[in-house]
This record gives structure tokens, C-alpha cells and sequence, in this order.
């Protein structure tokens, strides 16, 4: 049996912890533990809502044998050479999990191995890649008939990243204790405005409804001082404009207890650091979330939601993806390009949350503006008060995503491909 290496291309954090995690383990159950017959490596390209500890985290996967980080990916795709100069076998599958997937096409080449394609709507390079596990058939309706036989529909990969999970039919809680997730984000170009306002909308929801439980379940790339300090009118100006109390951490070490925030008006707000913290968001009623990755997960787990992208300050918002995230952040003047970007994203805005991006239509609802607290605080009570409501989001969300098992008919498709090597 001739020795192989598996080459996993991923990039930002949300496809790091939700797609490589389930397909590395299925490709070890499929090709074996040996490390000296089958090895497994990551290399990660920039990505514009990358932390920086996206490496930690997938050489955290006990079957990954070895992390390249994103800062040294254009040496590789343009040299082939990894930063600290790896073997390569003379037999290996390229299996791409997120970036460009150009990326593959080229590094494929360079090394001379096959190349598997992960694609969630759309498949490129149809004549250059081997074989594509996509999540529908509608990816591949308009793909020429001489490359049909690449193509095999494999499922949703966020399905295999949520579970296990409870089942949400009796997990739900009752219409009189409400779990609600708060979800601000995870950088601060979110955070800034994002925990003040969803912390005040947590405030005026408690007064209303005042046995709600609020989560946040906390980024396992933001440690919990850093998310507390932006409810602090001390160190965050936003904090006074969304009228917010401010915010304090308590840490119990005792019995278990999970941290909280507390806010000036006496709301505790839970947070949650297991990773992924899907058992725990499949129970809310509903979420706050903030547009990204997010809204993909809650997607997949059908949890109803409310997307909001506050514009209090236009040159707040400079996660964007490509060329107007790089203007955006600009040293000097990525201010004044931020608040250009923004001016004309609000003149033009399409659908932001990736559920309604697949359905393309606006399954949950998206609030985009000069935010406040009262009035968002409403429609979440509005929701909570209809449960038919919340049950009619469900069930459209979950018609829109692709079936449970990507994971292992991703690893069939790495194991067809090496087959051909005599493994």
C-alpha cells in the first residue's frame, strides 16, 4: 500500500470549525489511523473574518497531522513551498473546505495530486477539478453533460457539524421561559456596536418578559474580558449610544457554574464556551445575530432569528469581503473608504443573512439602520408571543439546506481518488 497525503484548503473560522472538524474524522474512519499510509495536512488562505487562531484550532483535530496558517499561503500557491518546508508524497487528493476554488486547481497541479471539491451553490473549473461533492443537485443543473460523471450530491456539511444535538421537537423550551442567543459577533468592527445594542435589547425584553434566559455563546477566538469590555461606556462610546447600563463579568468557579454578564440593570446573561455550541443554540427560541458566519449556522440548525446590521457610525463596519474590506482597513484612510463602502452598501442592499441568500428570499428577518434597543426588543416579543410564527421560520429554513452525511460521502469521494494509487 503506497503511502498518501490528504491536503485540506480551508480559510476562515466558520468553515474551520464546521467543515474540516467533521470531514477530517470521517476521512481517518474511511482511510485508516496510520499516519505512515495516510497523512493529513491543512493549509489555511486569508480570510477577511479570520481571528488568527484558526490554526490552533484545526491543529487542535487529533487527526490532523500538521497546520499551515494563512500568512504564509501566497508563498505556497505560488511556490508550492509550505514555511517550514514540508514533504509532500509522491501520491495525494487536494480537498478543498473553503477559500478560492482556484486554489485547488493550482496547487493541485503543482503537487500533482487529485483534486476533491467541496460546493455548497456553486461549482467552478469544472474541466481542471477531479470530482465535486455538492450539497444539491441545482449546483450541477447547468454543468455540460461531459462533466456530469464529476459530480455527486453529498449533503449539507453543516448538518454534520451540529451533531449530535438534542432533539429540538422536545428540547424547545415552553412559550413561558424563553431561551433567547445573542450572537454580537466575534471581531470589533461587530462587537463595537453589537454588544451594546443586543445587551439594551436583552434589557428591554427583561422587562417585558421577565423570566427569559439570555445565552451568548462566546467565539472560540474572543476570551470573555475583551467581549465584556465593549459593554463598557469607558472604553466603548457606543455603549451611551444605544443607552445601554454597561456590562460587568462575574466568574463563579464553584458547582460548575457557567460565567455571566451581568448588566447595570441587574440582566444576567449566560455565556457558553463549548465549541460548537450547537446543543445550546438549538434550544433558543430565537437569536440576535449579527450578519456572517452565524446566520449559516443557525440556518442549519433551523433556530428562527433576527439579523441586525446597525449603521450608527457608517465607518464602523469594516469586515467586508475582497478589495472593500482592504480599502476598508486601510491605515489612515480606511475610515474615510468604510464609510464610502458603507454609504453605497445601504443604497444597494441585497439579502445579507445566508439563510435568505439560499432561499433567495427574506426567510428571517433583516434590520438595517440607525438601530434601537425599544424597537427591536419588540419584534422579538412579537415572535415570542406567536409561536406560530417562530414554527412557520423553522420550517422553511430547514427546506432550503441539503441532506445529513456530507461528511462521510466527502471522505468516499477522497477514498475513490486514492484508490487509484493501489491504497
Amino acid at each position: 500500500m503506497s503511502p498518501v497525503d490528504v491536503l485540506i484548503l480551508s480559510n476562515g473560522p466558520g468553515e474551520v470549525t464546521t467543515w474540516v472538524r467533521p470531514v477530517v474524522k470521517a476521512l481517518r474512519e474511511k482511510l485508516g489511523d496510520d499516519r505512515e499510509q495516510v497523512r493529513i495536512s491543512v493549509v489555511l488562505s486569508p480570510c477577511p473574518h479570520a481571528s488568527g487562531k484558526e490554526a490552533a484550532i484545526a491543529l487542535s483535530y487529533p487527526e490532523v497531522d500538521r497546520v499551515q496558517a494563512a500568512e504564509h499561503f501566497w508563498q505556497f500557491l505560488l511556490w508550492g513551498k509550505t514555511f517550514d518546508n514540508w514533504d509532500w508524497r509522491s501520491q495525494g487528493v487536494v480537498v478543498f473546505l473553503g477559500g478560492d476554488q482556484f486554489f485547488p486547481v493550482v496547487i493541485g497541479k503543482k503537487l500533482g495530486y487529485r483534486t476533491v471539491v467541496y460546493a455548497e451553490w456553486e461549482a467552478r473549473w469544472h474541466n481542471l477539478i477531479d470530482r465535486f461533492g455538492i450539497m444539491k443537485a441545482e449546483a450541477a443543473a447547468k454543468v455540460s453533460p461531459k462533466y456530469a460523471h464529476k459530480f455527486t450530491v453529498v449533503g449539507d456539511l453543516m448538518q454534520a457539524a451540529q451533531s449530535p444535538i438534542p432533539n429540538t421537537q422536545s428540547q424547545v423550551p415552553t412559550p413561558h421561559s424563553p431561551i433567547i442567543g445573542i450572537l454580537p459577533g466575534s471581531k470589533a468592527a461587530k462587537l463595537t456596536q453589537g454588544v451594546p445594542l443586543f445587551l439594551a435589547i436583552a434589557e428591554y425584553i427583561h422587562t417585558q418578559k421577565p423570566q427569559t434566559k439570555f445565552i451568548i455563546p462566546v467565539a472560540p477566538t474572543l476570551d470573555l474580558q475583551t467581549l465584556v469590555s465593549f459593554g463598557d461606556a469607558q472604553k466603548n462610546p457606543f455603549v451611551d449610544t444605544f443607552k445601554f447600563s454597561g456590562a460587568s463579568l462575574t466568574v463563579c468557579e464553584q458547582n460548575n457554574q457557567q460565567p455571566i454578564i451581568k448588566t447595570g440593570t441587574g440582566v444576567n446573561i449566560e455565556l457558553r464556551q463549548e465549541n460548537p455550541a450547537y446543543e445550546i443554540l438549538a434550544q433558543c427560541s430565537i437569536c440576535i445575530t449579527t450578519v456572517g458566519a452565524n446566520t449559516a449556522e443557525l440556518g442549519a440548525l433551523g433556530v428562527p432569528m433576527l439579523v441586525l446590521l446597525p449603521t450608527q457610525q457608517l465607518d464602523a463596519m469594516r469586515s467586508w469581503d475582497g478589495l472593500p474590506g482592504l480599502l476598508a482597513n486601510l491605515p489612515g484612510v480606511g475610515s474615510t473608504f468604510a464609510k464610502i463602502i458603507n454609504w453605497f452598501f445601504l443604497r444597494r442592499k441585497g439579502l445579507l443573512a445566508w439563510p435568505n441568500i439560499w432561499a433567495r428570499e427574506e426567510i428571517v428577518p433583516e434590520l438595517v439602520g440607525k438601530l434601537q434597543a425599544q424597537e427591536v426588543g419588540e419584534m422579538v416579543l412579537d415572535f415570542l408571543n406567536h409561536p406560530e410564527k417562530l414554527a412557520n421560520i423553522k420550517a422553511k429554513l430547514r427546506s432550503v439546506r441539503g441532506e445529513s452525511g456530507a461528511e462521510e460521502k466527502i471522505a468516499s469521494l477522497v477514498k475513490e481518488e486514492t484508490e487509484s494509487f493501489g491504497i
